[in-house]
């Protein structure tokens, strides 16, 4: 609860400090392409799906801040053969994420980078041998908190439609009780549409 508290006044604190200059509120949603990564890590991709809240403040004439609050899809598959039985098996997991990204802006063209703290929200995983399949819940298997960062880039029209491709990795892992020397983390690409309102 203490970390929720302190992300979310990050957010407000970044938001006031620059509330002066332009401001901007805005809808995203877009698709996911996550897997894990780490040493020694071998998981395949699988798609999801991404979206929430955008606002942005404008603090100089090409640079502004974004914070964001985002229901995000990731997770990861795998498919091997076990004592002669073909399973496949994938773990799908649910976050809000809020990242506070700084944007620079050049004629539509943007680039934003920063940073962003995960809350996981639900997990489950499904597995698939013979024909014979299963799922549940497998949440407490994770770590609730996930501090990581986001990178990209993308198109966005000062009152209106935009465009973007984003890297969102993790820092730290995500599993409880793994051995510090095998960390596995969130990797995931978001490619998202925007809509955003409050242009001059």
């Amino acid at each position: 609860m203490k970390k929720t508290f302190l992300a979310l006044a990050l957010t407000l604190g970044v938001a006031g400090a620059a509330q002066a200059q332009s401001a901007r509120f805005g809808v995203k949603a877009g698709a996911s392409l996550t897997s894990y990564t780490g040493k020694d890590v071998s998981a395949d991709n699988k798609f999801g799906f991404n979206g929430g809240l955008v606002a942005n403040f404008g603090i100089a004439d090409i640079v502004s801040i974004q914070p964001e609050l985002l229901y995000s899809m990731k997770g990861a598959k795998t498919e091997g053969n076990f004592f002669g039985t073909n399973v496949k098996y994938k773990e799908t997991l649910h976050y809000i994420d809020v990242p506070v990204l700084a944007h620079v802006n050049a004629g539509g063209l943007f680039f934003e980078a920063g940073p962003q703290i995960g809350f996981l929200v639900a997990a489950r995983g499904a597995a698939d041998a013979n024909g014979q399949s299963g799922s549940g819940d497998i949440k407490d298997n994770f770590k609730t908190v996930d501090f990581g960062y986001a990178a990209g880039l993308g198109y966005q029209l000062e009152n209106g439609p935009g465009i973007g491709l984003r890297y969102n990795g993790g820092f730290t892992d995500i599993y409880k009780g793994n051995n510090g020397d095998y960390k596995t983390r969130n990797s995931a690409f978001q490619l998202y549409l925007t809509y955003m309102f409050g242009g001059k």
